[in-house]
C-alpha cells in the first residue's frame, strides 16, 4: 500500500439513502400513493383498536369551490391533534365531513339548468344539486388529502347522504317533541338576492353609505302633549323628532319608542315645539337647524319618557297616527332619544310592539320591493331605491327636518355581500325561552373546556343575547321540514312524531325527493282534506348543527361523546352555536367536551386575505412549490389563538427551519449505516457519558413535547424541536461526536455507544415529527436501522406511540461519576459556546484556520475548573481543539478574554496548536509516527486503524 494512502477508507464516513434535499413537492405525491396502496387509514385503525377513544368531530366545510388557506390550516390543525393523540395511546377517530345542502349550490344549479319546476322538474333539480355537490366534495377531498391529512376519506359524512338526511329529520322531530319549536310572524334577516331568511351566522358586516334623516311626527292633540311638560299653550305645531338610517321602513312605522327613565325636554323655536332627549338637544339642534346658541331656541319644560306614554302623533306622510311607547333599549348615544318603531323590520321593535298589542304590518315582498297598496308613490319599488323617494315625500309633507349621508357598519349577506333587510314573515322558530333553552345552554357551556379560555365568555354573551332561531327556509335544495299542519289553525298534526319517522324511513331509501313525492292522502288518508304539507326546508346550520346526532351517534352509538370540536373563531355564532343549541334542545347537554378556536389567516402585513387586494395565498400553490410539510410546519409554528400571518417570506422561514430539522435527521440516519440494533445496542451503564446525556436530553425534550401536544400548544412543540435540533444536538452533541464516530474503530464500544444514542434519538425524533411533518416522518421511518425486522408488525410511524426507551435524567446518574448529570453537561455546553466565540474571533483574525489548529487555555474558578477536569484528556474533544489546559482563574493575564455567560468564572486564551497535523483525524500532535503501510498517523489513529482502538469514557 502506498505511503500516500487514502485514509478515507479507514474512516467511518456517514452514508444514507435519505436525501439531503426534501424535494417535497415531487416526493410527497409518491408517498400518498403508497399510503393509499397500503391502506394507511386501516393500518392505523387496526393498530389502535381497543385503546381509549378520542373523537374529534369535523365541522363540515361547504361543498362549493376550491379550498382556501383557512380550510387548509383548519384541516392541518385537526390532523396534528389526531396524530398526536394516536402517539399518546388513543384510538383517535376523525371522519371528514361536508355540508352539502343550501343556497350556493342551488343558485349554481339554477345558473346552469334553470329553476326547479320551471325549466326542469324538481327531481331533476335535486339530482343536479347532488351531482354538483359530489363534484365539489371530490375536488376538495383531493386537496385535503394532498396536505397529508389522514382520515376516513373513502367514507366521509355528507349531509346529503340519505341516511344523514333521514337522521336530520329525526333530530328535528325530537326537538319538536321536546316543545322547543313554534311558528310565528317575526322579523328576520332577509336577503333580497337569496329571497330567503338568513341565520345570524350568515351575516357579515361591511361599511355602507345610508341616507340619515330626522323626521318629525306632529302631535294629534298638541295641548295635551305640552301639558305633560307643565306648559299651557295653544300652539298647533308640537312634534317629536325621530332619527333613522332606514327611511324605507317608515311606511311600516307603528309607534315611537322613548326610554322611560330618560329626561325629555320641550324646546321652543319660534312658533314650533319639539320634543328631544335632554342629553341630545345640543347635537340635534346643531345637526337639524345649525343652531348651537340657546338664544335661538328655548327649553320651556321637561319630563321623563314615562310621562309621555300613550300620547299619539301623526304618521309623517300616511293617514294614521301612532302612540308613544316605552322601551329600555332606547339610548342617548346618538339621534334624538326618540326611536321610529317598525315591528315588521326590527327584532326589538317587534318584541316591544307585541307587548303593547300593536299590529305587525309588513309592506315588503320577498324580492325587497314594496307590495301593492302600500303607497302609490312606493308600490313595486325596491326598498333601497325608495330612500330618496321617501325623502321627497317627507319634504313635500314638510315633515323632513334634516337629511345627510352617513357611513356606518351594516349587516350584509355572506354570499352576495349585499345589504340585508329585516323583514317580518311567517317562519318556524326554535324558542330560546319556551322550554328554558337559553338557561340550559348557558349551563351546558360551563361544563365545556374552551381553548383559548376567552371562547367561553364569547359564546356565553352570544347565547345570552341571541333571539329565537329561525330554522325555516323557502328553498328547494335542503332537508324538508316534513311537517303537516292544519289548513285553518296551522297546528301540527297530532301524530307528528309518528309521521316524521315514516318520512325519515322513506328519505333513507330515496333521499329528500321522497318528501316531495309524498301526497297527503297516502299518509293521512281522510284527514288529508284538513292538512297541508309545509313546503319549507330546514336551514343548513340545522343540518351541520345536528351532526352530533345524525352522524356521530349513527356511526358510533347513542352514548358517544365528542371529545373535541375545532373551528375558526367565527363559529361561536356558527357551528359551535348551532350544535350547542340543538344538543341542548335534544339532550339537555353540550355536544362536545372541548372546543378549540383558531384565528383567521392574514397576510404578512396583517391584512385580511382578499382577491381584490391580491394578497391571497392558495394552499395548492404552496404544496406545488414548497410541499405540504412546509405548509404544515407554518401552521404548527404559528400561534393559532390569534390571527395567523402568512406570506412567501414567512413560508420561507418555515422552509429554513425545515432544513435544520431534516439535516439533523439525515445526520442521525447517516451515522447508523452499519448499525444493527439486534446486535450492536450498548447498555446504558456501558455508554460514554456524553452519549448517555444526549439520550436523557432527548427524554427531557420528549417530556416537554408530549406536554405541549397534550395542551395543543403546537408552536411550543416546534420551538422545542428547533432547540433540540439546533442547540442541544446540532451545535453541541452532534458536532462533538463527529470526530469519534468517524475516526474510532468501527465496531468499538466508543462508536457503538454513540450509535446507540443516535438510534434512540432518531426513534424519538421521528415520532415527535409525525403529527406535524407527516411526510418527512414517514420518509425517515423507511430508513431506520432494523426497520425490515419490524416491518411486518409496524409498517408505519403513524401506528406508533411515543418512544419509551429514552434514559430519563434520573437514570442518567453513574455511581462512578455522580455529578455528570444534566446540569453538568449544560454548564459544559455554556463553556463550549464561549470558547467558540473566541475561536471565531481568532479565525477572523487569521490566527487559526479550523478549531483543530487551536490550543486553548481555560482560566477557571475552582468549582468550574473541577468540572472541566472531570473530563480529563477528553475535554479537547468536547471543545473540538487539539489541546486544552485548565488553569487557575487568577493566573489569567491581560490577553485572556472574558466571557459573557460565565463572566466571573472563566477567561479564555487561544494559541496555535503545536506539532503536526494527523492526515487522518486532522488533530495536531507533537508525536505523529510512521505506522507502516498506514503512513504517518497520530498514536490515536494508529490504535484505531491497526490496534485495539481508543477508549472513551466521557466524550
Amino acid at each position: 500500500m502506498s505511503h500516500k494512502n487514502n485514509y478515507k477508507d479507514s474512516l467511518n464516513l456517514p452514508e444514507t439513502g435519505f436525501p439531503m434535499r426534501g424535494n417535497l413537492a415531487q416526493r410527497e405525491p409518491e408517498m400518498l400513493k403508497r399510503w393509499e396502496n397500503e391502506n394507511l387509514f386501516a393500518l392505523v385503525r387496526a393498530a389502535k383498536k381497543g385503546k381509549k377513544s378520542f373523537l374529534l368531530h369535523d365541522g363540515p366545510p361547504y361543498a362549493n369551490g376550491d379550498i382556501h388557506i383557512g380550510h387548509a390550516m383548519n384541516k392541518i390543525l385537526k390532523d396534528i391533534i389526531i396524530k398526536s393523540k394516536g402517539m399518546s395511546g388513543y384510538d383517535a377517530h376523525y371522519i371528514p365531513g361536508w355540508d352539502c345542502h343550501g343556497l350556493p349550490i342551488e343558485l349554481k344549479v339554477e345558473q346552469l339548468l334553470g329553476k326547479a319546476n320551471e325549466k326542469i322538474s324538481l327531481s331533476e333539480f335535486h339530482a343536479a344539486c347532488r351531482e354538483y355537490a359530489s363534484e365539489q366534495v371530490n375536488k376538495q377531498r383531493k386537496s385535503f388529502i394532498r396536505l397529508g391529512v389522514i382520515g376516513d376519506w373513502d367514507h366521509p359524512y355528507l349531509t346529503m347522504d340519505h341516511q344523514t338526511e333521514a337522521n336530520i329529520i329525526r333530530a328535528f322531530s325530537k326537538i319538536i317533541e321536546n316543545g322547543h319549536v313554534y311558528k310565528g310572524i317575526k322579523p328576520v334577516y332577509w336577503c333580497t338576492d337569496c329571497t330567503s331568511s338568513l341565520a345570524e351566522a350568515e351575516v357579515e358586516y361591511y361599511d355602507k353609505t345610508s341616507l340619515s334623516i330626522d323626521v318629525r311626527f306632529l302631535a294629534v292633540d298638541p295641548k295635551a302633549v305640552v301639558a305633560r311638560f307643565g306648559v299651557d299653550s295653544e300652539s298647533a305645531s308640537v312634534s317629536v323628532i325621530i332619527w333613522t338610517t332606514t327611511p324605507w321602513t317608515l311606511p311600516a312605522n307603528r309607534a315611537i319608542a322613548l326610554h322611560p327613565e330618560v329626561t325629555y325636554q320641550l324646546v321652543r323655536m319660534a312658533d314650533d315645539y319639539f320634543i328631544l332627549a335632554e342629553d341630545l338637544i345640543e347635537t340635534a339642534m346643531w345637526r337639524i337647524f345649525k343652531q348651537n346658541r340657546e338664544k335661538e331656541w328655548q327649553v320651556i319644560g321637561q319630563c321623563s319618557g314615562r310621562d309621555l306614554e300613550h300620547l299619539r302623533f301623526k304618521h309623517p306622510f300616511m293617514d294614521f297616527d301612532v302612540p308613544i311607547i316605552l322601551a329600555d333599549y332606547v339610548t342617548v348615544d346618538a339621534g334624538t332619544g326618540a326611536v321610529h318603531t317598525a315591528p315588521a323590520h326590527g327584532p326589538d321593535d317587534f318584541v316591544i310592539c307585541q307587548k303593547y298589542g300593536i299590529e305587525t304590518f309588513n309592506p315588503v315582498g320577498p324580492d325587497g320591493c314594496y307590495l301593492q297598496n302600500t303607497d302609490p308613490r312606493l308600490d313595486g319599488l325596491f326598498v333601497f331605491k325608495a330612500n330618496d323617494v321617501v325623502r321627497e315625500i317627507l319634504r313635500d309633507n314638510r315633515t323632513l327636518m334634516h337629511a345627510e349621508q352617513l357611513v356606518h357598519s351594516y349587516p350584509c349577506c355572506w354570499r352576495h355581500k349585499t345589504p340585508l333587510i329585516f323583514r317580518s314573515t311567517s317562519q318556524w322558530f326554535i324558542s330560546m325561552v319556551k322550554q328554558t333553552l337559553r338557561k340550559n345552554a348557558l349551563s351546558a357551556i360551563q361544563k365545556v373546556k374552551w381553548i383559548p379560555h376567552w371562547g367561553q365568555a364569547r359564546i356565553e354573551s352570544m347565547v345570552t343575547h341571541r333571539p329565537d332561531w329561525c330554522i325555516s327556509r323557502q328553498r328547494t335544495w335542503g332537508v324538508p321540514m316534513s311537517l303537516f299542519i292544519h289548513k285553518e289553525t296551522e297546528a301540527l298534526h297530532p301524530r307528528t312524531q309518528e309521521l316524521m319517522e315514516e318520512v325519515a324511513q322513506r328519505v333513507e331509501k330515496e333521499g329528500i325527493q321522497a318528501w316531495w313525492n309524498i301526497s297527503p292522502e297516502e299518509m293521512l288518508g281522510e284527514e288529508a282534506a284538513y292538512y297541508i304539507k309545509v313546503p319549507d326546508t330546514l336551514e343548513v346550520w340545522f343540518d351541520s348543527g345536528s351532526t352530533h346526532s345524525s352522524v356521530v351517534e349513527a356511526r358510533y352509538g347513542l352514548n358517544t361523546d365528542i371529545d373535541m370540536c375545532l373551528e375558526g373563531s367565527d363559529q361561536h355564532r356558527g357551528w359551535f352555536m348551532s350544535s350547542l343549541m340543538l344538543s341542548a334542545a335534544m339532550k339537555n347537554k353540550a355536544p362536545y367536551k372541548e372546543v378549540l378556536t383558531h384565528g383567521f389567516v392574514v397576510d404578512g402585513q396583517g391584512r385580511k386575505m382578499s382577491k381584490s387586494i391580491g394578497n391571497t395565498v392558495a394552499p395548492q400553490d404552496v404544496t406545488n412549490k414548497l410541499g405540504a410539510d412546509i405548509f404544515r410546519l407554518w401552521v404548527a409554528s404559528t400561534d393559532y389563538t390569534s390571527e395567523m400571518a402568512v406570506s412567501d417570506e414567512i413560508l420561507q422561514h418555515s422552509a429554513d427551519a425545515y432544513r435544520r430539522i431534516r439535516n439533523t435527521a439525515r445526520f442521525l440516519l447517516a451515522n447508523l449505516k452499519d448499525f444493527d440494533p439486534a446486535t450492536d445496542l450498548v447498555s446504558p451503564e456501558d455508554m460514554v457519558m456524553l452519549d448517555r446525556w444526549s439520550v436523557s436530553c432527548a427524554a427531557h425534550a420528549q417530556a416537554d413535547i408530549i406536554k405541549a401536544y397534550e395542551h395543543y400548544d403546537f408552536h411550543f412543540v416546534v420551538q422545542r424541536l428547533m432547540q433540540f435540533c439546533s442547540v442541544e444536538m446540532g451545535s453541541f452533541y452532534l458536532d462533538i461526536i463527529k470526530d469519534r464516530q468517524y475516526t474510532v474503530k468501527n465496531d468499538s464500544l466508543a462508536r457503538r455507544s454513540g450509535q446507540t444514542a443516535l438510534f434512540h434519538i432518531v426513534h424519538a425524533l421521528v415520532r415527535w415529527l409525525a403529527p406535524i411533518l407527516s411526510f418527512t416522518a414517514d420518509e425517515i421511518w423507511q430508513y431506520l436501522p432494523g426497520h425490515d425486522s419490524h416491518r411486518a408488525k409496524y409498517s408505519s410511524v403513524f401506528t406508533q406511540e411515543w418512544y419509551p426507551h429514552l434514559l430519563t435524567l434520573e437514570e442518567n446518574k453513574d455511581p462512578s461519576h455522580p455529578l455528570m448529570n444534566d446540569a453538568f453537561w449544560r454548564k459544559i455546553l455554556r463553556v463550549r459556546s464561549e470558547v467558540n466565540k473566541v475561536l471565531e474571533e481568532a479565525r477572523k483574525n487569521k490566527q487559526i484556520g479550523s478549531s483543530l489548529e487551536a490550543s486553548v487555555t481555560l482560566y477557571a474558578q475552582p468549582e468550574l475548573a473541577s468540572d472541566l477536569n472531570r473530563l480529563q484528556s477528553e475535554l479537547r474533544f468536547v471543545l473540538l481543539t487539539s489541546s486544552v489546559r485548565v488553569a487557575d482563574y487568577k493566573e489569567a493575564d491581560d490577553k485572556a478574554q472574558k466571557t459573557e455567560q460565565l463572566m466571573n468564572e472563566l477567561k479564555i486564551t487561544i494559541n496555535k496548536a503545536q506539532g503536526q497535523k494527523c492526515p487522518r483525524c486532522w488533530h495536531y500532535t507533537p508525536n505523529v509516527v510512521l505506522a507502516g503501510e498506514q503512513g504517518e498517523l497520530c498514536p490515536r489513529c494508529v490504535s484505531n486503524v491497526a490496534g485495539p482502538g481508543e477508549e472513551r469514557k466521557f466524550a
